[in-house]
């Protein structure tokens, strides 16, 4: 019996010992790639939100809730990441319904131009928006789904299989965050005060194939499925940007598709003079995303789009929103 004992502890002991090391060299994305807690830092979150966005970088740069909120009363929250995918922002919207029911889902349609055997993807941008992501079956399907030749299922299950070399690149953010996280973002708005202006554009060059694949269509069918199923409004956009071009092709291929399933769809690159946009003082990236004051240009613009069209409700003077509210206010002063 006492031998049973003591291999009983040793295993215990190797278990908690193996778990600590899976955190340990798991990256925190607490001060460094802040991009990868974000799709985390949902779960915590109050789940009464009226709308929902997913996508990539274009709306969790670009649309702040918090200025949804006290524009319009308007409770919104952005589950974007890095490069996110449509068949991620698909499985990102199916775990979403798991916890509430919006009455409005947008989408950004950027991600329509990747498909799976695009160079875009890679093991890097996965990470950053699954690694944190909790186990699912949504979850599963996503790695399934994403994984490059070089992944392994496994090396999502057991961090330490790919992140066994970090052992020498530890710093303090690893310990200091080990049991605990930093919420980099306001209802998924990631802030960005930097700014690059506009100086100049790569040579827009003409491709051989504008047609965005079945593949991808196929994932835009299911989140409109989705949405229907779920007496939800969906709400097709394209934020404004200058780089990567979003080509006329692309964009009537969009039109199109919104008018055949009766769906709203907003170029939002057609409105930047109305919005005010001033991509000489807007954008921190030089055209590629907005920074604080243009996301919050954009954000009193759009939410206007929102609570006139969609039957929304005005929440202002909510206690925890107005909490939010003002250290929104701090963080960006």
């Amino acid at each position: 019996m006492k031998t049973v004992i003591r291999v009983l502890i040793i295993i215990v002991i190797f278990i908690l010992l193996f778990v600590l090391l899976n955190m340990l060299l798991q990256p925190k994305y607490a001060e460094t790639l802040v991009e990868g807690s974000m799709i985390s830092q949902y779960y915590t979150e109050p789940k009464d939100h009226e709308v929902i966005f997913i996508g990539d970088c274009e709306v969790y740069a670009n649309f702040s809730p918090m200025v949804m909120y006290e524009e319009q009363g308007i409770k919104a929250y952005v589950r974007g990441s890095s490069q996110q995918l449509i068949w991620q922002s698909y499985q990102i919207l199916k775990e979403t319904l798991k916890y509430e029911k919006p009455k409005v889902v947008v989408f950004n349609v950027n991600s329509m131009r990747y498909d799976k055997n695009s160079p875009e993807v890679s093991e890097a941008y996965n990470r950053l928006t699954i690694d944190k992501m909790k186990w699912s079956q949504e979850k599963i399907d996503i790695i399934k789904d994403s994984m490059t030749e070089d992944e392994t299922f496994l090396s999502y299950v057991f961090p330490v299989l790919r992140y066994h070399s970090r052992y020498d690149k530890l710093t303090s953010e690893d310990f200091e965050y080990l049991f605990k996280r930093k919420n980099n973002t306001y209802n998924g708005f990631l802030i960005n005060k930097n700014i690059k202006g506009v100086t100049s554009l790569p040579t827009q060059r003409r491709l051989a194939d504008y047609n965005f694949s079945e593949e991808c269509y196929g994932y835009l069918d299911k989140i409109t499925n989705l949405c229907k199923e779920n007496d939800i409004k969906l709400v097709l956009i394209k934020a404004p940007s200058l780089y990567p071009y979003w080509y006329d092709e692309y964009d009537e291929q969009i039109k199109k598709y919104a008018e055949e399933h009766d769906i709203d769809y907003y170029n939002l690159k057609n409105n930047v003079e109305e919005i005010g946009i001033d991509y000489s003082q807007d954008t921190y990236d030089g055209g590629l995303h907005l920074n604080l004051t243009g996301a919050t240009k954009l954000s009193k613009y759009f939410a206007n789009i929102l609570k006139t069209n969609y039957e929304l409700t005005d929440y202002r003077g909510d206690a925890i929103y107005e909490k939010k509210l003002e250290e929104y206010k701090q963080a960006i002063q």
